[in-house]
Formats: structure tokens, C-alpha cells, sequence
């Protein structure tokens, strides 16, 4: 038998029949053959060369054990050997291999714990889903009486109603639905993940009568009805179908995998038409959720926007009057009947509440709705206290079909990081009016726009089976780009309106995450570009948006300059604003931690890039390229000096354009941090120390040609170029280039040492020119008594003092001798 296997093998569709057959009908073979196959087929079959060397190595086997080789043979015909051929000396019957086909199986008692324990993220869910469920069965009637009047006759009420009783430790649930008959129960309850609410959608599908799309069932997976054994150890359930005279009762228990059908036949359980479920709460769930506020706040949060009235039994209060008792103690002096005396009490008692007033307002059209109404709902549901700013409501039809409505709140909350977080809770994801979830990690909104608050309302989001969580698909990300979307129209309509102050209160709240944006959607730096407002050197007070800044540059500029300070007064103050503001160049002040990562990441505005005025290769126009070549060869060995001094302290030290009154700045690298990215970085709680030292980059020394102290050090460096007065000098200018540039000494101490130095030797020289100008005036005063003068003489024109150049002066008199 294994040869033949071996060659079923090979064949791969067929099996053959045991060899030994063949073996058998030896002596039945064709004398015209004279081939050992017999009355085998003379039919050839093809074979790969794979596939021969395992048919020969089956023949072999089968020859070894029959003696014979049976499928490898001469061929001989007219006398001529032929190529080898294989001869069969019975048809072999191809027959198929055999296929079994087998049912999944699954351990019902153990598929129930997972449904139960594992699908669900959170306990409270189980009333979303059973008012979801009744939900249903109030629309199949709705539908099918539109048909068939007479099932409305029972009880023409559609609602659902829901009673808690901490004594009993139930919950019932009660609802005037279509009713489940026996059949019924057993396929939509005795069956796990058995929908009938899809059945019956599809069934309204596959009609023709049914020309309307239109349709509010809820269900999808089959498994919700079961969320009640997360609270409950036991449930009942007595319905009443409108198709069935019957009522029964199906009842289960968990951690079981069996349940129990009976008639019920107490008479006052019995209902005209719907379904009662009675969840038999566990010892643990008792407390929580047999409380009838904890139900009635469950109910508010899932399930406020359900179309058919939801009860809740709940206690109330109210005032009444009774009697007082007579007092016994009092006695009456005549038997004339007296006024008794009233008094108001409070009286507890119980009664059906509705829950559900609150009308789904996005489900309306948008011109009929009034701007209070907007307001109103948006207090309600997102329990605020001032208006909104701004509201959006629409609608999106086509490839998804979607409702939403968005608000931007009146006033930022009080902790920011709340409105910066991933999940916020403002944004609240309905499918067909019943609420799904509010926790949402930047599926629908960015993290920048968390502060955004309103509901989205969907009838085909991509759930996943528990319906708590939104799966990422395409229908999503074109959601989020839609509302997005959205968004930024409300935000351009605030800062397009004639109130200015609207602009500037939103932005005061809510314009660090429009630089978020900038940083984080580059997709979107288009819309957010033109939104972003800062101050300038021109506009200290006001702020100014992007447009108004192009709109009022100069004909020759090409570039939009910024500088990067902590202050609005430091940044008006620096050095690098000298030439700018001589040129009445308008400079943007971006005074907050995230401003300059925003704007490097914008990199340009309307085909203006971005340039930072405290970095290296500053270009400003209009420069006399001659002159500024004489100015640096004449200039070149000053800073070749200072450069060497100053050693590792910077990469180079250049001639400035930036700087006109300044003696010196000291710039950033092109490509490294600016003085104020350095700080911010520096502040960092968990900053990385090496990142910091490869990004701080190069510093630049510029100086001023044209500052006194910058021409006398020039003329220093070429007659002392030793002087130590002078090298203390160079330290000097680049630490106090330092601080003025709004970088920080890296050793404060020196710093202050070499200053209080240079204030001693100002202080003893001004005190040596006191003491001589004292010397002189006592020689003066004593030659004028000496020889008295005639009033012409003494009146003298006084010729105009010489003016020193710095490289005249005496030798004596260099202070830059050592």
C-alpha cells in the first residue's frame, strides 16, 4: 500500500487503486504487446521530472514486491523500441479525496464569561444596551404597524419604563415593544451573537415594499442583551408578542449554560403586548446600581437622546397640609367647636419621572432652529455657564452620513493641560441617538483642537462589538478631516466679525493651541496661518496677524523678520533691533515659550520666509557691497585677534550689519537654538544635557565698526596686541555681549569680577583728574593774583580744542598699556 500512496501523492487529486490489483490481471494481458501490463490502458501520462523520480521510487518498491516492474516498460512496436512508456492494465477509477466537514464548536459557559468579563470596558453599560434593545422593539412595532394598525391596539403607548428596588435588589425594565414568541426567544436569547434586530433590517432591505431608508434600529451584534449578567447573577424575561395569544417567561442564570422557557400564568404579571426584564442584581452591585438616581443619571448619560419617552421610578417631594393634634394638655372652658390649626409639611413619595426631555437639536434642520435654542442645549448637555462663542451645526451626506454640532466654549478652562490633553470628554460620539463614548485619543479631533465641545452623530461608525470603542478605518479619518474642517470656519468667522474684542478673547484663550497646530498638522498650515496674532516692534500693544504684517511691509523686503524674547521690553530692547528699526523695518516679538517652534515650522507665509534676527547671515538689502568689503579688510585682523582670544567661546568673530549703536552682539548659528530656545530648553525638567550641547550650536561675535570701543581696540590689536588690559578687555565685550543678547554667562562670578575691576579703574582715574583739575585751579588762581589783567585781556577768544584721533594717543597716556 505505501507505493500506491506515493503515488496518490504525486498525482495530488486521485487515488489509485493497490497495486497489487494490477498484479493480478497479469495473465489477462494483450498478446500485441507483449508488456506485462496487459489489459492496462495504453494511455500515456505526463509527468514532471519531481514527479518521475517519486514514480520511480514507487515502482521500484512495487517491482521488489511482485517481481516485476509494472510501470516502467519497453515499449515495442513494428520491431522499433520505443521511448519507455507507462502501461496500466486496468482503468484506474480517479476518485477524490474524502472531505469531512465539521461545525465549529464552542464552550457556551465559557463564550458567555468572555461576552461578559472581557468585552466590556465598563459595568454601567449593560442599561445602555437593554434600552437599546427595547429601543428596537418599539421601532419594529412603529414600522410594522404602518402596515398592520392592529397591532397598536393592545396598548398604543410607546415608551420604556424603569423600576429599581433596593429592597428586592432587582432592576426591571419594562418597554410596549413588538413582543419576542417562543421561537423567537429561543433564536434571539438561546442563540449567542443571533441579532434579530439585523435579521429584521435585512429582511426590510430585501423587501420590496420598503422604499424608505430611513430607520432608527439600534442593534447589530447580538451579544448586548447579555451585558446584564455583568450586575446581575440571574435574569427573567416575560414577554408578549402581538403575534401570539401566549406570554412566556425565559429565565437565566450565570455561569450556566442552559436557560429555561415557560407559559407564565400569574395574571398580574401579565402585559398586553412588550417585554419586562428583571435583573437580579449581584450582592456586590447591589448598592450602586439599585440606587434610583444612580439609574436615572445612567439613563441621562447613554440614553438621553433615545426618540420614544424613557420612566424612571423615583422619589419626589412635595408640600401639604394637615391638621395639628389637639394639644391634650389644654383645657377648654366651653364645648363650642374650635378652628383646628393647619400646618405644611413635606410628603415623600414615589412616581414615574421622564428622563429623556432633552431633544436631540443636531437631528433638526438648522434654519429652524433659533440661537437660543443652540445656547440652551449647549448649558445643558455640556453643563456650562456662559454662552459659546461661536456654534456649527451640519450635516455631511455621500461617501459617510454623518450629524454634528460643535461649539467653542465661552472661556477656557481653568487648567490647561485639561484642554491640551488627548483624551478630553468634549466631544461626545452618538450612533443613532444613543451615546457611545466621549474618551477619544485623537480619532476625531486633534490635540489641538480638544477644546472644541459638541456631539457627532452617525448611523455606520466601525465599532468594535462592545460599542464603546471607535475603530480606526478610512470613514474615520475623512470624519475627522470634515470636522477639522469645520472648526476652522468658526474660528475665521470670530476673527472676520466687527467686534474686535471677540478675536482677542478667543485668542487670550485659546491661541496657544492654534501654535500647537502649526507644530503638530502641517497639513493644515494654510487655515492656520492666517489665524495666529503677535505683537511687533511697531505694535506693542495690539496685535497684528500675518496678513496685516505683509500687507505693510516694504516694497524691497523679502523676508518676515522675528526675534524670540522672553518680554515684550526685552525684546524692544535688544540689539538686534538697531539697524531693523533704523530701516523702519516692522520685527514680529514672539514672547511665548511655543511661539518660535510655531513659526520654524510654518517656515514661510505667503512665499515670505521666516528669518530670526539674532541668527548669522542676516540679510537686510540695500547695502553697499564695496564699502562693506573695505570695512571688513579693514576690520579683519581686529576680529582674527579677538577670535583667538576668545578661543572656543565662539566659531567666529565677523563685522555686523544688524547693530548701530551697540559695540558688539553676539548671534546664533543658522542651524542651532536662538539665546531664547537655549533658555527655554535649559528649563526643561527632564532635558537631555548632551542634545543641548550639539544644539547650542555656533555663537557669533559681530561687532560695530563704527563704535568708539570697537575702533580703539582695532588700533590695540595692531600696536599691543599683548596687553592684557586689552585681552580682559575682549572677555569683557563678549560677556556683556552675552547678557545683552539674551544668553547667560557661563560663569557669573568672573563676570562679575572683571566688571567690578573695570569700575575701579574708572573710579581711580576719575579720582586722579579730580586731584589734578584741583592741583591746576589753586596754580591758576595764585598767577591771576599775581598779575592782575585789563578787561581786554582777559577777554579772550578760545580757540577750538584739537581733536585726537584714537591712534595719536600718547604713549604715557595709552590705557591699553599693561
Amino acid at each position: 500500500m505505501a507505493p500506491a500512496a506515493a503515488f496518490a501523492a504525486v498525482q495530488g487529486l486521485a487515488a489509485v487503486a493497490p497495486l497489487q490489483a494490477a498484479a493480478a490481471n497479469k495473465s489477462a494481458g494483450s498478446p500485441a504487446t507483449a508488456s506485462p501490463s496487459g489489459a492496462f490502458s495504453q494511455r500515456r501520462t505526463s509527468f514532471l521530472p519531481s514527479q518521475r523520480v517519486a514514480l520511480r521510487s514507487a515502482a521500484s518498491v512495487s517491482g521488489r514486491a511482485n517481481g516485476f516492474n509494472v510501470f516502467f516498460a519497453p515499449k515495442v512496436a513494428n520491431g522499433s523500441v520505443g521511448r519507455t512508456g507507462i502501461r496500466c492494465e486496468a482503468t484506474v477509477a480517479e476518485k477524490e479525496a474524502t472531505v469531512e466537514k465539521f461545525e465549529y464548536q464552542a464552550e457556551v459557559t465559557r463564550l458567555l464569561d468572555l461576552i461578559v468579563n472581557s468585552l466590556y470596558s465598563h459595568k454601567e453599560v449593560f442599561l445602555r444596551e437593554l434600552v437599546s434593545n427595547a429601543s428596537d422593539a418599539l421601532d419594529k412595532l412603529r414600522f410594522l404597524s404602518v402596515t398592520d394598525p392592529k397591532l397598536m391596539e393592545p396598548n398604543p403607548n410607546l415608551e420604556i419604563r424603569i423600576k429599581s428596588d433596593k429592597d428586592a435588589g432587582t432592576i426591571t425594565l419594562m418597554d410596549t415593544g413588538i413582543g419576542m414568541t417562543r421561537e423567537e426567544l429561543v433564536e434571539s436569547l438561546g442563540t449567542i451573537a443571533q441579532s434579530g434586530t439585523a435579521k429584521f433590517m435585512k429582511a426590510l432591505k430585501e423587501s420590496k415594499d420598503n422604499k424608505s431608508s430611513d430607520n432608527n434600529l439600534i442593534g447589530q451584534f447580538g451579544v448586548g442583551f447579555y451585558s446584564a449578567f455583568l450586575v446581575a447573577d440571574k435574569v427573567t424575561v416575560s414577554t408578549k408578542s402581538s403575534k401570539s395569544d401566549k406570554q412566556y417567561v425565559w429565565e437565566g442564570q450565570a455561569d450556566t449554560s442552559s436557560y429555561t422557557i415557560r407559559e407564565e400564568t400569574d395574571a398580574e404579571k401579565m402585559v398586553p403586548r412588550g417585554t419586562v426584564i428583571t435583573l437580579h442584581l449581584k450582592e456586590d452591585e447591589k448598592f450602586e446600581y439599585a440606587d434610583a438616581i444612580r439609574i436615572e443619571n445612567l439613563v441621562k448619560n447613554y440614553s438621553q437622546f433615545i426618540s420614544f419617552p424613557i420612566y424612571t421610578w423615583q422619589e419626589k417631594s412635595r408640600e401639604k397640609e394637615v391638621e395639628e393634634e389637639a394639644d391634650e394638655t389644654e383645657e377648654s372652658g366651653d364645648d363650642t367647636p374650635k378652628e383646628k390649626k393647619k400646618k405644611t409639611i413635606t410628603e415623600k413619595y414615589w412616581d414615574w419621572e421622564l428622563v429623556n426631555e432633552t431633544k436631540p437639536i443636531w437631528l433638526r434642520n438648522a434654519k429652524e432652529v433659533a440661537k437660543e435654542d443652540y445656547n440652551t442645549f449647549y448649558k445643558s448637555t455640556f453643563k456650562e455657564f456662559i454662552d459659546p462663542q461661536a456654534y456649527t451645526h451640519f450635516s455631511t451626506e455621500g461617501e459617510i452620513e454623518f450629524k454634528s454640532l460643535l461649539y467653542i466654549p465661552g472661556m477656557a478652562p481653568f487648567n490647561s493641560e485639561d484642554m491640551l490633553s488627548g483624551k478630553t470628554k468634549n466631544i461626545r460620539l452618538y450612533v443613532k441617538r444613543v451615546f457611545i463614548s466621549d474618551e477619544f485619543d485623537g480619532e476625531l479631533f486633534p490635540r489641538y483642537l480638544g477644546f472644541v465641545k459638541g456631539v457627532v452623530d452617525s448611523n455606520d461608525l466601525p465599532l468594535n462589538v462592545s460599542r464603546e470603542i471607535l475603530q480606526e478605518s478610512r470613514i474615520v479619518r475623512i470624519m475627522k478631516k470634515r470636522l477639522v474642517r469645520k472648526t476652522f470656519d468658526m474660528v475665521e468667522e470670530i476673527s472676520n466679525r466687527e467686534n474686535k474684542e471677540d478675536y482677542k478673547q478667543f485668542w487670550s484663550s485659546y491661541g496657544k493651541n492654534m501654535k500647537l497646530g502649526c507644530i503638530e498638522d502641517t497639513a493644515n498650515h494654510k487655515r492656520l496661518a492666517p489665524l495666529l496674532r503677535f505683537n511687533s516692534s511697531k505694535n506693542e500693544e495690539e496685535m497684528i496677524s500675518l496678513d496685516q504684517y505683509v500687507e505693510s511691509m516694504k516694497e524691497d523686503q523679502k523676508a518676515i523678520y522675528y526675534l524670540a524674547a522672553d518680554t515684550i521690553k526685552s525684546a524692544k530692547s535688544a540689539p538686534f533691533l538697531e539697524e531693523l528699526v533704523k530701516k523702519d523695518i516692522d520685527v514680529l516679538f514672539l514672547v511665548e515659550p511655543i511661539d518660535e517652534v510655531a513659526i520654524t515650522n510654518l517656515q514661510s507665509y505667503k512665499d515670505k520666509k521666516f528669518v530670526d534676527i539674532s541668527k548669522e547671515d542676516l540679510e537686510l538689502g540695500d547695502v553697499d557691497e564695496e564699502k562693506e568689503k573695505e570695512i571688513e579688510k579693514e576690520y579683519r585682523l581686529l576680529c582674527d585677534w579677538m577670535k583667538q582670544n576668545l578661543g572656543d567661546k565662539v566659531a567666529k568673530v565677523a563685522v555686523s550689519k544688524r547693530i548701530s549703536s551697540s559695540p558688539c552682539v553676539l548671534v546664533s548659528g543658522k542651524f542651532g537654538w536662538s539665546a531664547n530656545m537655549e533658555r527655554i530648553m535649559k528649563a526643561q525638567t527632564l532635558g537631555d544635557t548632551t542634545q543641548m550641547e550639539f544644539m547650542k550650536g555656533r555663537r557669533i561675535l559681530e561687532i560695530n565698526p563704527s563704535h568708539p570701543i570697537i575702533q580703539d581696540l582695532n588700533f590695540a590689536c595692531k600696536d599691543t596686541p599683548r596687553s592684557s588690559r586689552a585681552q580682559a578687555m575682549v572677555n569683557l565685550l563678549y560677556e556683556t555681549a552675552l547678557l545683552s543678547s539674551g544668553f547667560t554667562p557661563d560663569n557669573p562670578a568672573e563676570f562679575g569680577a572683571r566688571v567690578y575691576e573695570m569700575m575701579g579703574l574708572a573710579l581711580a582715574g576719575q579720582n586722579n583728574a579730580q586731584a589734578e583739575g584741583k592741583v591746576g585751579g589753586e596754580e591758576k588762581k595764585q598767577t591771576e593774583e599775581a598779575s592782575p589783567s585789563t578787561p581786554e585781556e582777559s577777554f579772550e577768544v578760545e580757540e577750538p580744542s584739537e581733536v585726537v584721533e584714537a591712534s595719536e594717543v600718547i604713549a604715557e597716556d595709552d590705557p591699553w598699556q599693561s
